[in-house]
């Protein structure tokens, strides 16, 4: 797969440029035949599919994304994370609702206990982009919404349980909610006394990088807290001038930058597309972190990269990159204390 040069996307005029990063999550896009029509396929080929698929999870792309897919062409690797397919509606023995099992840990609204020292917690069901790879597509966020009364017992669970030393933000995505939440949760989490770290799991500064604005930055900053950013980023073309910018700025308020990649059939699945994202995320200032394995999630069997071939391809990496540019190739399996690296077998 041949990366596009970085001048051709960022070469196009943007019009969103004065709009709030709310204003953009809005403004998405959220239709099959918008998708279709702002991109130039034929709706006679995708229509169908796009509606099929749209129905068990709704479109969302917003504008900044959009704008760096290549029109007319139906093999993008952004176009192909976001456009949802027939295959979609097609069930396939293996792939389930809830592949990491997620349902059983969960042991309080909106708190989930995978792991010994961290806790996840699920801010939000919403996302600023539905990736249709995603392995929460069918989770029931309805059921994790907190009250004040739930978030205050969510800190007191918290405060009880001294070997978690780090909350994990994630959802959907924990920065479509609005910066006033977010600060409210590092007040009252920096309270709780062996806490030393807020992980933000969060695909926003790629897909929107003006949600990188100074109400963010200004939370970020104050809390005692560590910083640990971990991004989305699956393939070179995500990052624009725009989005190395906004990491730009992260990284002077003291954020950690990390990324985790998923291996996605026709969007990632090659070692030269692999090879130029870690190259493009460390000059971005993000160091690769994990590739997973794809989770067996109902609805996106046609993403599925076999354990084999993911082993190739990072054994390439291996040959062509240095060390730190090598992410962990990783499977997360239910009932597990922590990801579960793939042997390579060299």
């Amino acid at each position: 797969m041949i990366q596009r040069t970085p001048t051709a996307i960022e070469a196009r005029p943007l019009d969103h440029d004065n709009r709030t990063w709310q204003q953009l999550l809005a403004d998405s896009i959220t239709t099959p035949e918008d998708l279709l029509r702002r991109l130039d396929l034929p709706a006679g080929r995708w229509l169908d599919g796009a509606r099929g698929g749209h129905r068990l999870f709704p479109i969302r792309v917003p504008e900044p994304y959009l704008e760096r897919i290549e029109r007319g062409n139906a093999a993008d690797p952004l176009l192909r994370q976001i456009l949802p397919l027939m295959d979609e509606t097609q069930a396939r023995d293996g792939y389930v609702r809830d592949p990491l099992a997620e349902q059983a840990a969960t042991p309080s609204p909106g708190l989930i206990r995978k792991y010994r020292s961290r806790a996840l917690l699920m801010v939000t069901g919403q996302c600023a982009i539905n990736c249709r790879y995603c392995f929460r597509r069918h989770f029931p966020y309805d059921e994790h919404r907190l009250s004040p009364e739930e978030r205050a017992g969510v800190i007191q669970a918290l405060a009880q349980a001294p070997e978690v030393n780090e909350v994990i933000f994630s959802g959907g995505d924990p920065l479509a909610v609005n910066d006033r939440l977010l600060a409210r949760w590092a007040r009252d989490l920096a309270t709780v006394p062996q806490l030393r770290r807020i992980r933000i799991h969060s695909r926003l500064p790629v897909v929107i990088p003006q949600r990188v604005c100074d109400d963010l930055i200004g939370w970020l900053t104050e809390t005692r807290l560590q910083t640990v950013l971990v991004l989305h980023v699956n393939h070179p073309n995500e990052l624009d001038r725009q989005t190395r910018s906004a990491l730009g700025r992260l990284r002077a308020a003291g954020v950690t930058l990390l990324n985790q990649s998923v291996i996605l059939k026709g969007v990632n699945d090659d070692a030269n597309t692999l090879a130029a994202l870690s190259e493009s995320l460390f000059e971005a200032g993000v160091l690769p972190y994990y590739l997973h394995a794809f989770d067996p999630v109902a609805g996106a069997h046609h993403f599925d990269v076999s354990d084999d071939k993911a082993r190739q391809l990072v054994r390439k990496l291996v040959e062509r990159l240095p060390g730190f540019l090598v992410p962990k190739l990783v499977r997360e399996q239910p009932g597990r204390a922590g990801k579960t690296p793939i042997d390579l077998h060299f």
